[in-house]
């Protein structure tokens, strides 16, 4: 009785709403309400296990959510506030970003230097089970459930990786996965590899402190945006810190279903802006705020876009509270960047496309195995300055020579003011 009388009022209040709709629009929508209710009715009377309405109707809210795209889904509280502690404080878990791709849960980005960054798992790699548990058919918020927890507790995933013949099994201890999502990096003296692994609340923040205690006793002559296997994060976060680069422009539009709704976001000129030379690194892991900011940059010229095609999460969703606390997360727009290019199913593809390549050979002419200046006893250049004598760290040096992309785009932006100056002469 219960249902049929919330049924009926539902029923008052929908036709009030679609009075102006044809008599088959209304008889239509009345077959469809009256066939859900016929479903709750036979499952609670003759599925094996007793089930309460309340469960039936949460079940069914899921489902429809779920039927819309990857990304739109109903939040419990508990759900909410994990949402929340991603952007905003610390949790127990591995550091994942996780989708589905064809109905398989993937990995998006592993966040660097977090246990599932450690534990080698890459852009793409398919999770087919979690601690025993087959993920066919599981949602993504059940899916984070059981891959978070208390630090210092394992959880299993079973992994198949493109390059496998078979699935993997690997087990990786939980840690607290922090909210800092910044690092500055000097490759050489001036030069600079700025990595966002997120866009977290505070992340644009963090970066005018980086550079601010570095520019403090260093000239800034070029910066290396590093924005692979980046997830994405805040809108907000994206907005500012492409703004941080920009002085004028647009830096990207969402659209809804109704063209009014239409949203611009700008940059403006402030004190804070960085015009120092730019390279944005990106790739595969780079979704949804990453591709944000890579767009904005290299369609206002700002910047010179290096490596691989992104992930292309180009819709944007709102968390849209209910009545109990809950919310649903539901996908309202569609982002584009500042020359109209839509983001999504097609990512950024780069100015200069550059595969990785983790390790450099011996026989790489690109990079010699051994050069004068690394013998013992070599002799000095007389008229080198001090600060070009000073030698990479052997840490800068490892990075440098296991990642090809970093290495040529250290090469490029050293070039960038002759090539400036060359172009404006001609």
């Amino acid at each position: 009785m219960r249902l049929n009388h919330f049924i009926g009022i539902f029923l008052v209040l929908f036709f009030i709403v679609i009075a102006p709709w044809t008599g088959q629009a209304r008889e239509d929508q009345y077959e469809s309400l009256k066939k859900f209710s016929q479903v709750i009715h036979l499952i609670e009377d003759n599925y094996v296990h007793e089930k309460d309405r309340e469960y039936l109707l949460q079940g069914a809210i899921e489902g429809m959510l779920q039927k819309l795209d990857p990304h739109s889904s109903y939040l419990s509280l508990e759900e909410l506030k994990m949402m929340q502690e991603d952007f905003s404080g610390e949790f127990g878990g591995i550091g994942i970003q996780i989708g589905m791709r064809d109905n398989q849960l993937v990995v998006i980005a592993p966040i660097e230097d977090t246990p599932a960054h450690k534990a080698g798992l890459q852009p793409g790699d398919m999770i087919l089970e979690i601690n025993s548990k087959s993920t066919q058919g599981m949602s993504l918020t059940d899916a984070v459930r059981l891959i978070r927890g208390p630090k210092g507790e394992p959880v299993e995933l079973t992994i198949l990786s493109a390059e496998d013949n078979k699935p993997r099994k690997v087990e990786i201890v939980r840690d607290t996965i922090p909210v800092h999502s910044v690092r500055l990096q000097e490759l050489e003296p001036g030069y600079v590899q700025l990595r966002i692994t997120d866009f977290k609340g505070n992340t644009t923040e963090d970066i005018q402190d980086e550079l601010r205690k570095y520019s403090a006793d260093n000239d800034l002559k070029g910066i290396i945006l590093d924005l692979r296997n980046n997830p994405g994060g805040l809108l907000d976060q994206a907005v500012s810190v492409s703004d941080l680069f920009l002085d004028r422009g647009l830096i990207v539009y969402t659209q809804g279903r109704d063209e009014r709704q239409r949203k611009d976001y700008n940059a403006s000129r402030r004190s804070v802006d960085v015009s120092t030379p730019m390279i944005v690194l990106i790739n595969a892991g780079s979704a949804s705020a990453s591709e944000i900011v890579a767009g904005a940059l290299q369609d206002q010229k700002r910047a010179l876009v290096i490596g691989e095609n992104t992930f292309g999460k180009g819709s944007v969703q709102s968390i849209i509270p209910l009545s109990d606390g809950s919310a649903i997360k539901l996908t309202i727009a569609i982002y584009y960047t500042p020359g109209g290019r839509s983001i999504q199913a097609e990512g950024i593809a780069p100015d200069l496309r550059i595969p990785f390549q983790a390790r450099v050979s011996s026989d790489d002419p690109q990079h010699p195995a051994l050069r004068e200046s690394e013998l013992q006893m070599h002799l000095r250049n007389p008229d080198a300055k001090d600060k070009e004598l000073k030698d990479v760290s052997e840490e800068v040096r490892e990075i440098l020579d296991n990642d090809n992309q970093l290495r040529m785009s250290l090469e490029i932006i050293k070039s960038m003011p002759t090539i400036k100056e060359l172009t404006h002469k001609q």
